[in-house]
C-alpha cells in the first residue's frame, strides 16, 4: 500500500460550513460544517475517488511534478 498526499482547498461557504476540492482529483467535492469535518471529509472523499479508479483500471494522479504558484491581478468590479 502506498501513502499519497493530495493539496485540498477549503472554501468557507455564505451559509456557513466549508466546501472542499481536490485540485488533482477532478469532481473531488465534499463539504464539512466545520474545518475538522471538512479536513474528515475529504480523506474520505479522497479514499472513495482512489478506490474507484482501481476498481475501473485507471491510473492513479499524484502531485509529483506539480508546481503551485499565486498570481495576483488587479480587478475592476
Amino acid at each position: 500500500m502506498n501513502v499519497l498526499s493530495y493539496r485540498i482547498l477549503l472554501r468557507e461557504e455564505p451559509e456557513g460550513g466549508y466546501t472542499v476540492t481536490v485540485p488533482t482529483l477532478p469532481g473531488c467535492i465534499t463539504y464539512g460544517a466545520d474545518v475538522n469535518e471538512a479536513i474528515e471529509m475529504a480523506k474520505e472523499a479522497i479514499e472513495l475517488y482512489l478506490e474507484s479508479l482501481v476498481e475501473h483500471g485507471e491510473d492513479i494522479p499524484t502531485e509529483e511534478n506539480t508546481l503551485e504558484y499565486t498570481v495576483t491581478v488587479s480587478a475592476y468590479a
